[in-house]
């Protein structure tokens, strides 16, 4: 076996040697791993003689190039994606908002992390926040002012938490919220005060009852959407904004509807009032609803099909699937003579009712569009 050669050349400034020691290889099975010991590695595998020679004399004479300044990074908490102004930090096992948030954020996602709570300089700088998702969280206790700094946000998205009251001194720009699934038993007079431009709150599964809200809870809002489902209704709550054009009060266990329940709401389109205990619509009740599209009333306990149906002129779907109806006469749906009624019904669920849909007479059904939008069924007990 040859000895290893090395050769040894003195640089010309002589402080430094260069050390280039080429070794035969002995065999392909007593050669040793690649182990990389530090960065200088790399720089010996891709540097000629020639580079290195120019490397080391710069050491020594010093660059002739002024140093660069340090390139700008973007801030991004850590584990978090940042891009066009969205960060996305859920599914982190975060316990706490983080830190570094780019100020320019437009988006953040902190969903399905175990945050608990939300002090008072979480969010300080985000004046540029527009959506702020913190749904499925932990979170029972929000500082008076930890939503101050978001001068400009329009969605929060808090649902699936453990809140029991409605956070304080919310951003005068929202517009949507949504709270849905916590634990708020009562809403105070003036929980949403200030908020002139929320136009949907969803607030449903929580366990409230009507006398969770205090007079006053809804005022200032006009509300377009709300919903308040999945509750402890036992009636249509008093006192909700004038202006909704929907209604949700779907999932409770409301046992009927007063005359005056609905006196206010006459903007409204489509009405969710199904899977709740109601026995009896009080005759005269629809009549105050002269812009209503969409009437759900499926699985309750109604024994006939409600009055005053044929006077909605712009009705178009009835939802009564699943009650105890087991009569359906002929001017129950349709007015009687022409011009009166101006949209044609499109949907009218009539299954799982004890009536035998070959006593309904055809004439029954004359204001619907087409014959397929009527759906009957075979009653089963």
């Amino acid at each position: 076996m040859d000895p290893q050669v090395c050769e040894i050349k003195m640089l010309p400034h002589g402080s430094l040697l260069l050390l280039l020691c080429v070794l035969q290889l002995l065999s392909p099975s007593s050669a040793l791993p690649f182990e990389q010991k530090g960065f200088w590695d790399f720089a010996l595998d891709s540097m000629d003689t020639g580079g290195i020679m120019t490397m080391m004399r710069d050491e020594e004479e010093g660059s002739a190039i002024d140093e660069l300044p340090p390139t700008h990074i973007p801030m991004c908490p850590f584990g978090c994606q940042c891009h066009l102004r969205v960060v996305q930090c859920s599914d982190l096992g975060l316990t706490e908002v983080p830190k570094n948030i780019p100020p320019d954020t437009k988006f953040l996602d902190l969903q399905n992390n175990r945050i608990t709570e939300l002090k008072e300089n979480d969010f300080k700088g985000l004046t540029n926040l527009y959506g702020l998702s913190l749904r499925n969280n932990r979170i029972s206790k929000v500082h008076p002012r930890t939503f101050i700094p978001l001068k400009n946000m329009q969605k929060l998205y808090f649902s699936k938490n453990l809140l029991t009251t409605i956070p304080k001194n919310l951003p005068a720009s929202l517009v949507e919220m949504r709270i849905h699934e916590n634990r708020i038993q009562q809403v105070p007079a003036g929980a949403f005060s200030g908020l002139g431009s929320m136009n949907c709150i969803e607030m449903g599964a929580n366990p409230i009852q009507n006398s969770g809200f205090e007079p006053g809870a809804f005022k200032g809002l006009k509300l377009n959407y709300l919903r308040i489902s999945e509750a402890k209704l036992t009636g249509v709550p008093k006192d909700l904004p004038d202006s909704l054009n929907e209604l949700h009060l779907d999932h409770n266990q409301i046992q009927a509807v007063e005359l005056e329940d609905l006196s206010r709401y006459k903007n409204l389109i489509r009405l969710g009032l199904g899977f709740n205990h109601i026995r009896n619509i009080e005759n005269g009740s629809l009549s105050y609803l002269p812009r209503l599209r969409e009437l759900h009333l499926d699985n309750n306990r109604l024994n006939s099909v409600p009055k005053g149906l044929p006077d909605m002129k712009y009705l178009q779907v009835v939802y009564l699937h699943s009650n105890n109806i087991s009569q359906v006469s002929v001017d129950d749906f349709c007015p009687r003579g022409f011009g009166m009624k101006r949209t044609f019904y499109n949907g009218i669920s009539l299954f799982a009712n004890p009536v035998n849909y070959w006593e309904v007479q055809p004439a029954t059904f004359r204001c619907v569009s087409d014959r397929l939008a009527i759906q009957f069924g075979n009653y089963k007990k």
